[in-house]
C-alpha cells in the first residue's frame, strides 16, 4: 500500500473510531489520521496473533474493520494514559 492509501485508510479508521468512541480528544484531522494509521498496525498485529487476519493491505471491508478496531484500542489506551498523567 502506498503512503496516500495509508493516509486515506487512517482517516477513515480514525474517524470511525472517534465516532464510535466520542470524547474530548485534541487535534483535528491530522491526529485522526495518525490514530487510524496506528490503529491499522495494531489491528493487523492483533489479527495475526489470534489467527483471524494479517496486516492491513488495502481498502477491503475487512481491512477497514481491522484498522478501526485497532484505532479503538489505541484511542482507549491513549485516553487512559492521558487521564493518568493529569
Amino acid at each position: 500500500m502506498g503512503i496516500l492509501s495509508w493516509i486515506i485508510l487512517g482517516l477513515i479508521a480514525g474517524a470511525l473510531a472517534k465516532w464510535i468512541m466520542p470524547g474530548p480528544d485534541p487535534g483535528g484531522w491530522i491526529v485522526t489520521i495518525v490514530i487510524g494509521i496506528i490503529g491499522a498496525f495494531i489491528g493487523g498485529w492483533l489479527g495475526s496473533l489470534v489467527g483471524i487476519g494479517g496486516p492491513v493491505t488495502g481498502f477491503g471491508f475487512g481491512d477497514i474493520i481491522t484498522a478501526t478496531i485497532g484505532a479503538l484500542i489505541f484511542l482507549f489506551i491513549y485516553r487512559k494514559l492521558k487521564q493518568r498523567s493529569h
